[in-house]
């Protein structure tokens, strides 16, 4: 499909983006390190909750070494409120292979950025382009959207072949400048050639050039297909506190899996009556002196749903096996990574500790 049209309108795009760009922290310092660290956070998570994420991030490890030499539990604990633990694990993973081949800096190639763990075809072209200068593509989301309205083309851009159709067709556009084209068409994206609302075309710098806005079907497009429907598992959530201390006990979960290694409230799966669950906690050596139940809570994953219920109960403290901790208030809120499932309870909770 030609696209000489569309390269005509770059230049545009070019000094819309150095008049209108957001002067986010990342692009403030752009080195290799920071766009990798804010890159890897802005995955599926909004940039207004990615900035105080990401500032404490840097704070806490403020280079390559520092990451590749943190705590896990620590590191998992920044990262808690963005998701996706195993993009942390991920970074930490990427941190460790640089540092063990003998270097303190990512490395400044697309080709040997893509072998690191945890770095795909994206975040390779966003580092390579914004820190190095390389002449790639970074095609996210956004630039997907932007690129099938410039295109009016209703290839599936989510199927592999559509992924691929639409790289190739970024890679075409990109001039010299990559890192403040692909910056550039990334901002459209998220301020200009919105999703699941009209594009705001009449202040966009390629209103003149998109094939969407001038064949009107700009909203319908782009074309994914329908994903899955979820599994919906029910679960019952125990927020067991000892009798004589304000302490919690948290379950860890396996290091496979889902969620795998953070820690958790104890559950079950099910949606257990209170007599089901007064059986359970008394089979398992726990003595119950008060308990009652609490308000629902539904968590979405990608493929899953969870619906829970819960009950939180005044419990005689016993030993416990190696896979939980008695967790006091102060080691709750600032040693575990709590996942973003278990926050509602985290509420409940916080109304019965002192």
């Amino acid at each position: 499909m030609p696209i000489a049209d569309i390269c005509a309108g770059v230049p545009a795009l070019l000094s819309w983006f150095a008049e209108n760009g957001r002067p986010l922290p990342w692009r403030l310092d752009a080195t290799p390190y920071h766009v990798w660290i804010s890159e890897v956070m802005l995955q599926q998570t909004r940039i207004e909750a990615v900035i105080p994420h990401y500032e404490a991030f840097i704070r806490l490890m403020p280079d390559l070494t520092a990451l590749a030499e943190m705590p896990e539990e620590r590191l998992l604990k920044c990262w808690e409120g963005l998701g996706y633990y195993s993009r942390a694990r991920n970074l930490q993973k990427a941190a460790k292979a640089v540092v063990a081949s003998g270097e303190s800096e990512l490395p400044q190639t697309y080709a040997e950025l893509i072998r690191l763990p945890g770095i795909g075809e994206y975040t390779a072209g966003a580092i390579a382009s914004i820190a190095f200068g390389e002449c790639v593509p970074a095609v996210d989301g956004n630039v997907l959207r932007v690129l099938s309205r410039l295109l009016n083309d209703d290839t599936d851009v989510l199927s592999p072949a559509g992924k691929k159709h639409f790289t190739a067709v970024a890679r075409a556009l990109v001039p010299q400048t990559a890192g403040q084209f692909n910056q550039a068409i990334m901002e459209l994206g998220e301020t200009v050639c919105l999703p699941h609302t009209a594009p705001r075309c009449t202040v966009c710098p390629l209103a003149a050039v998109c094939r969407a806005k001038r064949a009107g079907t700009a909203a319908d497009l782009p074309v994914r297909k329908k994903p899955r429907a979820r599994r919906v598992e029910q679960k019952t959530v125990f927020l067991l506190l000892s009798e004589k201390e304000d302490a919690v006990l948290l379950h860890k979960r396996p290091q496979s899996g889902l969620l795998a290694g953070l820690y958790e409230f104890p559950n079950a799966d099910g949606a257990l009556t209170a007599e089901e669950t007064l059986e359970l906690l008394n089979e398992q050596g726990f003595t119950v002196y008060e308990m009652e139940k609490t308000a629902p809570a539904k968590h979405l994953f990608t493929h899953i749903e969870w619906q829970m219920s819960g009950f939180v109960a005044r419990v005689c403290a016993r030993d416990v096996s190696v896979d939980c901790v008695w967790a006091g208030t102060e080691e709750l809120m600032g040693r575990f990574a709590l996942p973003s499932a278990f926050k509602p309870f985290l509420k409940i909770l916080q109304k019965h500790l002192t």
